[in-house]
Parts: C-alpha cells; structure tokens; sequence
C-alpha cells in the first residue's frame, strides 16, 4: 500500500537548521509491494551499518553511536512502518531527532554522515510534488480525486459535499426569491447552481484550507464560469480537464490530471527561467557559485535553483561564506550547494530543486538576491 508522508517547507528548514556532530541522513528508492519494502528495509540496514563504522571511526562519543543504531533499529524492526511506503524513503538520525518521510518521487540511494544533515535531495518533493486534487463538477454529481505519481486515484469522502443541484438547493434563493416559483428558466438555473457551487465551497473549506497541492477543476460551462467566480483557493489551477465528468472514470480524470500538471511546472519553470535572465541583467542574479555562497551567508539570497543531482565537494566558510573545494565530501566537509540551501532556507529563501537543463546558468546553482553582497 502507498503511503506519503510529505514535508512541508518548515519541516525541511528545521531539519536544515540542526548541527549536531554525528547527523546521518539515509535516502533510498522504496516501492508499494512487499518485495519492494523488504529490498528498501535491507538496503537500509546497510546504510545503518556503514554509518555507524564512519561515526565510530570519526571517534563521535559512544553514547551517541548507540543512541543513533537504536533509532535506526527501531525503524527497521517497525512492521507497520515497512507495509505502508511509497517511491522513496528518508531518514534522519542523530541521537536525539529519529525522523523518516516517505517521500512520492524516485531519489537515489546515499548515505550522508557529519554535523548536519544532508537535505537537497528532499527539496524535490516539495519542488513539483505531482501530486493534486481534482474536482469533478456536473450537475448531477460531484467528486473530489486524490491524484498521486503512481497508485490508483483515489476519492475523498467530503463531509456535507451536497450529491447534485437539488440536494443543494433550499426553499429560498440567494436573491430571496423561491428557486420554484419567481426565478424561472436560465436565471432560476444559474441561481440553483451558484447554490450548488456555493454548498460545494462550505463543504470542502476544511480540507482546502489545509491543502497545499494544486486544485484541478473538471467541468464544463456554466458551471466553469460558476466556480471560478465563487470560489476564491489559491492553489486552483487555470487549465480545466474539459468535458463532463461523469463521464471519466478516477482514473481517467488522474490521468489528464497528471498532464496538467506537467504543463503547469513547465510554465512554473519557464517563468523562473525568465525572471533569471532579467534579474542577471539587472545585476541581482547570480550564477557563480562563490557569489552565491556569500550571499547566502549574509541572508542574501531571495530565490534559490539548484541541480538536484549534482554534488560540489567542499565546505563553505561561516563568515565570508569562500568556499573550500575538495575533491570528494567527508565527514567534515558536507558539499557546497546543501550548504548553500541550509544557509537560504534559514533566511526565508524560496527553493526549488530542479533537472540539469533546468538550472538558469547551466552551473549547481542560480540565485536571485534581495540585496548586493
């Protein structure tokens, strides 16, 4: 069985923030079968294994190695934990914080020891989570769909969603006036169903209010127009998944879902690629990752993209912010772009983590800045 377990952006900066000698940070691809689960569960265990040798090696007290092998047990002996995965798995230990998140994108395997912990990689599942809600809107029906990467769709039980346009209209209109008698024809149509819709609002508040995936309309016209002139949710997507709905199968609808997301990130991306370019020709993007890593350090850096796949070795200083390059990462050097994300995230910076060919500059990093450092 799938299960998600996503950060939220403050998740990943209070994880970001923490320096403690001897911090483990395990990724792993993980899968929803039990041959899937019981690979990633060993995997893991390796991972456990070798992270120990290096924090006895590095001469971290003792009671801390144990402290974390313990953590890190009680997370390989937990049989629920193991039933319920999804596409990856990461896991942050260091002897007093034991925390996991199953994360819904593919990441690779590694295992990261030092006095911080290593969170690019969990950037990504904050970055374009594809994942959304997709409501399917007629008159004689309404459901919401929860879409995820892989997995059926699934529908969300919505307490007081109304069934149709006549279980959600009352004796009196909107106007006052009765929806049987006065108001007749299109008026009296339009007034049922900004009703309907308006029902529909009240009903699913408590679980858009705490969403923070995109809404996806599928309707067709009136009811389109309706919606979008009631309903005020930020994360409302403008494309529509056009036709009727009771027509579409959950899957159905997550499919189509899926290809609205993907055009609503290229967008996403392309709007980021030309903010860069006018904010480099205005001299407050930065392309160079020594001046990056400075203004970072001074709290500098407004937006940050990163190569989610690409490690610089090194350190970077918690003054200056110069960087130290090496030619691979150890225990005391943690790679400089994870440094340089742990350093924006604690100034509030907005981070994505991003392909190669997606990356302003073609470099690690890019950054806008909200100030000259």
């Amino acid at each position: 069985m799938e299960y998600k377990d996503i950060p939220t952006k403050a998740d990943i900066e209070r994880i970001a923030a923490r320096r403690r000698p001897g911090s483990v940070s395990i990724y792993l691809p993980t899968g929803t079968t039990p041959p899937e689960a019981d690979h990633a569960r060993i995997e893991l265990k390796n991972h456990l294994a070798r992270a120990l040798r290096e924090l006895e090696a590095a001469q971290v007290p003792r009671e801390r190695v144990d402290a974390v092998r313990a953590e890190g047990e009680r997370i390989l002996e937990d049989r629920d934990f193991w039933r319920y995965q999804s596409r990856s798995l990461a896991v942050f230990l260091d002897g007093e914080l034991a925390e996991t998140f199953r994360l819904p994108n593919r990441l690779s395997s590694s295992c990261d020891i030092g006095d911080r912990f290593y969170v690019k990689p969990l950037v990504r599942a904050i970055t374009f989570p594809q994942t959304a809600l997709v409501l399917a809107l007629a008159q004689n029906s309404v459901r919401l769909i929860r879409v995820s990467p892989e997995g059926p769709a699934t529908e969300v039980e919505v307490p007081g969603m109304p069934k149709d346009v006549a279980a959600a209209v009352g004796k009196t209109s909107v106007s006052g006036r009765s929806a049987e008698g006065r108001i007749q024809g299109s008026e009296g149509q339009k007034v049922r169903m900004l009703e309907y819709v308006q029902a529909i609002e009240r009903a699913l508040h408590p679980v858009l209010a705490t969403s923070t995936v995109p809404l996806i309309l599928a309707a067709t016209e009136p009811l389109v127009g309706i919606f979008r002139g009631a309903i005020d949710h930020s994360r409302l997507v403008d494309e529509v998944i056009p036709g009727n709905p009771e027509e579409k199968t959950a899957e159905e609808l997550a499919a189509a879902a899926r290809l609205v997301l993907d055009r609503v990130y290229a967008q996403t991306i392309g709007q980021l690629k030309e903010d860069f370019s006018s904010r480099i020709a205005a001299g407050t993007g930065l392309v160079d990752l020594s001046d990056i890593a400075r203004a970072a350090t001074f709290g500098a850096v407004e937006t940050l993209v990163f190569d989610i796949d690409r490690r610089v070795p090194g350190s970077v200083d918690d003054e200056s912010g110069a960087i130290v390059y090496a030619d691979e990462d150890t225990i005391a050097n943690h790679g400089v772009v994870d440094e340089i994300l742990r350093r924006s995230l604690a100034s509030k910076a907005r981070v994505y983590a991003l392909r190669a060919d997606d990356v302003p500059g073609g470099g690690a990093a890019a950054a806008t800045v909200r100030y000259p450092v």
